[in-house]
């Protein structure tokens, strides 16, 4: 976790509180050293910025390492409709991936 950065961000986010960049990018500075913090950042986003489509991937991922796995499965498919919502089918295509590798579904490794 590079301090600096993360001071950085804290001034950023007093500037702009309601900023979900900024909201994103503090949850990934703690994502390594403090996933708890780094949920409490996520799950912000998902309550406050839910269209922000990059959370929906790195929060569900987090669920799964804490071994949430109902949370994580609830997290994928909340963001793969708001993705094919906005049209961001990258986003879809990756969620649906992680998801379906959750989920057993993944085939390829076979």
């Amino acid at each position: 976790m590079n301090e600096s950065r993360l001071a950085q961000l804290f001034k950023f986010l007093e500037d702009d509180p309601n900023d979900a960049f900024t909201l994103y990018a503090i949850a990934t500075e703690y994502r390594q050293e403090n996933p708890q913090k780094a949920l409490e950042y996520y799950e912000k986003l998902l309550t406050e910025h839910e269209n922000y489509v990059g959370t929906y991937y790195h929060s569900a991922k987090l669920y799964e390492e804490l071994g949430q796995n109902d949370v994580a499965e609830q997290t994928y498919k909340k963001g793969m409709l708001i993705s094919r919502r906005e049209g961001n089918m990258h986003a879809f295509a990756e969620l649906q991936q992680a998801f379906n590798k959750m989920m057993g579904l993944d085939y390829e490794d076979d």
